[in-house]
């Protein structure tokens, strides 16, 4: 079906981003020290990501 295709795809570049997001907030924190919006909204992206999951295995 396009429409569980498209679900797929898209929780998996949410995946991909979240991932990513992680990478690029540790690298920052690493090489400028902390900042703690970038977390925030790290946290953020990787609850969002959370909340597909869950909607698409129910």
């Amino acid at each position: 079906m396009p429409g569980t295709t498209n679900g797929s795809t898209s929780t998996k570049t949410m995946g991909v981003l979240t991932v990513g997001g992680l990478v690029a907030v540790t690298a920052y924190t690493v090489a400028l020290g902390s900042n703690g919006w970038l977390w925030f909204i790290w946290v953020v992206l990787g609850l969002l990501t959370l909340g597909m999951v869950a909607a698409r295995s129910s």
